[in-house]
Formats: C-alpha cells, sequence, structure tokens
C-alpha cells in the first residue's frame, strides 16, 4: 500500500478515519478495499465480541461501489468518503433490520432514517450495519437476548460498557476506525472509557435526534467514539446542525471553523475543576479510577493548567431522585404491545413498570426538578473553563456483573454504583468526554471525563488533542489487533 502513512502502517485497519478518507481522495486505496477490509474483520472477531447486531455487506459494498463512482467522476468529494463506520441500533435505518436490542422488534425494518444516519452517510461513510446495544439502551452495560453481551476486546470476560457497546467494540477491535453511539446517561463515554477510546457526548441539541427521538427529558443525544481525538472531531463535524422542527439547538460554530480545526487550535492555560461530587450517595471510588483521574490532573498541572476542587454541597438526594423518575419515563413511551411485556428483560420491565406507576404531576415534577438544578449548577460551576471527573466508580465489570440474578431493581442499583458520575452532565446538556490516558496493571484501560461549558465541545477537542500529544494513547491496541481478517 504505498504512500499510506508511516512505514508501520501494515493493515488497512491501521489507518485512522481521516488517513483513510485522505488515501481515498488520493487515489491510493478504494473504498471497496477499505469495506471488503472491514467486513473481513468483522467476520473474523465479531464472534467472539459481539459488537453487530446485523451487518449489511450486500448494502455497504454497494454504497462503495457509488462511492468509487464519485471518486471517478471527478470534482468535490464528502470529507470522509468511502471511510466505513457503524450505527448503533437503537437509531433507525431505512431498509435495513433495527431491533432496539429487542426481541420485540427483531425484525423490524423502518421506512425512515434517523437523521444522523442521513448526514453520516451524506459524509461520505459507508455503515456496515447495526451495533449491539441492551433492550432499549436503558443499561450502561450491553447485552440482550438477540446477540448476548458485547465483550471488551481487552479482555473478552468482561463487559464491554453501554449502551453504546457494540460501537466501542467494532472501534477498538479495528472493525471500523469510528462509530456512531448515544449517550442518555453515559453511553459513549462509558463504552469509550472500558475500551480505551475517545467519546464525545456533544452539547444538547447539537447534533438532532429528528425524526424520532424523544427531545421531551433532553437526556439523550448523538455522537462519536473513535480511537483518535482528530477522527472524532471528524465525525461530530459530519453528525452536527439541527433539523427543522428540532426541540432544541446549540449555536452554531463561527463561519469557517470546524471542530476538526479545534483539535489543532492552542488551547491556552485553563482553570479545571476536580468534580468528585455525586448524585450517587457514598459514591466509592477504586484505587485504579482514583489513580487514573489523579493521574490525568498531574498531566493536566504539568501542560500548564490550574486544576482545583469544585466546591462540595452542590448535588442533594432529591436530585437523584429526579433523574430517576425522569429516566424511568422513557420506559412509558415503549411500543411494545401488552401481551408482549413478558418478553422484556427484568430491568426493562422494572423501569417501565416505575415510570407507568407515576403520576403526571410527579413526572412534571421531576423533570421541572432537573431543570431547576442544572441552572443552579452550570451557574456554580461556571469559573471553571473544563471540569475533571471520573467516569466509572470502577474499573471494567464481568459478564454477569449486573443481572446474573434476574432482579430488575438489583440491577439499576448496581448500575447506579457503577455508573454514578455520567448522568449529570445529561441533566445539565453539557458536553463531555472520555479520555483515554490510564490503563491498570492488568492492561484494561480506564478513562477520565472531561466536562465543557454548554455549547463549547471547542475547548473540549482542543485539550483532549492537547493530551493526545502529551500522552499518546491510539498506538495501544488490544489483543487480536494484529490478526489476519
Amino acid at each position: 500500500m504505498p504512500g499510506l502513512a508511516s512505514p508501520s502502517v501494515t493493515q488497512l485497519h491501521d489507518l485512522t478515519a481521516l488517513e483513510q478518507a485522505a488515501a481515498v481522495r488520493a487515489g491510493e486505496v478504494s473504498p471497496t478495499e477499505l469495506v471488503r477490509h472491514a467486513l473481513d474483520r468483522v467476520a473474523a472477531l465479531d464472534a467472539g465480541l459481539g459488537a453487530f447486531v446485523t451487518v449489511t455487506p450486500e448494502r455497504a459494498l454497494a454504497a462503495a461501489a457509488a462511492a468509487e463512482a464519485r471518486v471517478r467522476a471527478g470534482g468535490e468529494l464528502p470529507p470522509l468518503l468511502g471511510v466505513p463506520t457503524a450505527i448503533k441500533d437503537l437509531n433507525n435505518t431505512a431498509g435495513v433490520r433495527t431491533t432496539f436490542g429487542c426481541p420485540v422488534f427483531a425484525d423490524f425494518v423502518p421506512t425512515t432514517d434517523d437523521a444522523v444516519v442521513t448526514k453520516l452517510a451524506a459524509a461520505g461513510t459507508i455503515s456496515l450495519g447495526k451495533t449491539n446495544t441492551p433492550e432499549f439502551g436503558f443499561p450502561c452495560y450491553t447485552d440482550n437476548d438477540l446477540v448476548g453481551p458485547a465483550r471488551s476486546p481487552w479482555d473478552p470476560q468482561r463487559l464491554a460498557g453501554g449502551s453504546s457497546g457494540g460501537a466501542a467494540v467494532a472501534v477498538a477491535a479495528g472493525m471500523v476506525p469510528f462509530a456512531q453511539g448515544s449517550d442518555g446517561g453515559g453511553s459513549i463515554r462509558i463504552p469509550a472509557s472500558v475500551n480505551g477510546l475517545f467519546g464525545i457526548k456533544p452539547t444538547r441539541g447539537r447534533v438532532s435526534n429528528a425524526p424520532f427521538g424523544s427531545d421531551v427529558t433532553g437526556l439523550g443525544t448523538n455522537g462519536p467514539l473513535a480511537r483518535t481525538v482528530r477522527d472524532a472531531a471528524a465525525m461530530l463535524d459530519a453528525m452536527a446542525g439541527p433539523v427543522t422542527g428540532d426541540a432544541a439547538w446549540a449555536p452554531p460554530l463561527p463561519p469557517g471553523e470546524t471542530f476538526l480545526a479545534a483539535a489543532d487550535r492552542p488551547v491556552g492555560r485553563l482553570r479545571i475543576g476536580r468534580a468528585l461530587e455525586s448524585p450517587m450517595p457514598g459514591a466509592v471510588l477504586q484505587p485504579e479510577v482514583t489513580a487514573a483521574l489523579d493521574d490525568a490532573a498531574a498531566l493536566l498541572e504539568s501542560l500548564g493548567h490550574e486544576v482545583a476542587d469544585v466546591p462540595g454541597g452542590l448535588l442533594t438526594p432529591d436530585v437523584l431522585a429526579a433523574f430517576e423518575r425522569v429516566w424511568s419515563l422513557s420506559g412509558t413511551l415503549l411500543p411494545v404491545p401488552p401481551e408482549r411485556v413478558g418478553e422484556l428483560r427484568p430491568l426493562t420491565r422494572e423501569l417501565r413498570g416505575r415510570g407507568l406507576a407515576l403520576s403526571a404531576q410527579a413526572a412534571m415534577e421531576a423533570l421541572t426538578a432537573l431543570r431547576l438544578f442544572s441552572r443552579r449548577y452550570v451557574e456554580a460551576t461556571d469559573a471553571f473553563d473544563v471540569l475533571l471527573s471520573p467516569v466509572t466508580t470502577m474499573t471494567p465489570r464481568p459478564l454477569g456483573w449486573f443481572d446474573a440474578d434476574g432482579d430488575g431493581a438489583a440491577d439499576f442499583e448496581r448500575q447506579k454504583a457503577y455508573a454514578a458520575f455520567t448522568a449529570l452532565y445529561n441533566v445539565t446538556g453539557q458536553p463531555a468526554v472520555s479520555v483515554p490516558l490510564h490503563w491498570t496493571g492488568d492492561g484494561l484501560p480506564v478513562g477520565t471525563m472531561l466536562v465543557g461549558r454548554p455549547a463549547d465541545e471547542v475547548t473540549l477537542v482542543a485539550l483532549a488533542a492537547q493530551l493526545e500529544q502529551a500522552r499518546p494513547w491510539a498506538h495501544r491496541h488490544p489483543p487480536g489487533w494484529h490478526a489476519d481478517a
């Protein structure tokens, strides 16, 4: 493969998404070669990892052929033309089975794309299929009754996190260079942390949830998972922007500016607040998580930033109670026929039951409480440019750790203890990223969260790029990376 990056690059999946796109434009590799290589990786690795629910080789190869025709025709090309990716199985994809991780929808084929699917295709990316997700995206781990768990390629006996676990596995294992995920309580940042990736939860309204995504709670949004900051930023550029009718939208970047360009922007000296207060009372960090956080703080200080603790007392028990009620409200919207509710997993039935038991008054009070809290929290932390916080309280969990006893309520309590920090920033709507700076002694990644001011992904991208330059991570690969596809 002459001309493809450095002499050390020996396989197409060693290339970043941006390198693959550049190689396509230069005629050094074709979209069909990229797609075939990616499909071969899926065929070779996915049975042991559970990244995909549905793979669409014919559709992907047809899109690759169309991309090649565009290259031959000349003219302006989309920025990511020919680059393989994948769509989370919570997102509708016209003509492709979309299960939402639930057997009730095992044969559902939408007729309409979600807006994020349309935008990624317009940028030239080619989806290989639908990535694994838990039932309706409720848990912070990925397992379902269709294809089983998504397993971390760093240790397949450990869960890959969720709910974008399949997307993270596909990227970490070198099946695709980046993938789309979504995050309503940590569902991009948690699998990014578990799998040694960089993941961005954009600010509320940055990426459209059209046409079916619920904006009622304001918790969920789509975002990228990638091995490098620049790839994630390029994917965010492709995803970003409102669609007519959206309930909320973030202010656009100034004309001519991009998130990708922010990765090359000097970040200056920042005031960074270490936020260790959790909505979950009694949240305790495992030593490896504390070590990761302390290491990140020391690295930030060595780069010239000021790191200070965020004052406590900003969170009260009523915040967690309100979040739990709002989270359970999503379960009331599940289009599951009453006669098939028994087919749902225990956790889904538990949350659905809680949501249906709420009165209209209790639901409105919970939504209002979160909005009022969000204003207070953003105002109280506005003196900091960025917040620094854990992603999870524990290292990656073993298979079955959350739900082996079949008790949905106990499962939810374990999740609250494990993911005690991430949902706070879905409530406030602030952008947040997981940065892979730390690995345990036995080789497991532990990410660290950075949180920006509302609508300020640019600072997060610039800071993360600075950290990546100071402490590179893209050369770290899990077992199986060099396996022949």
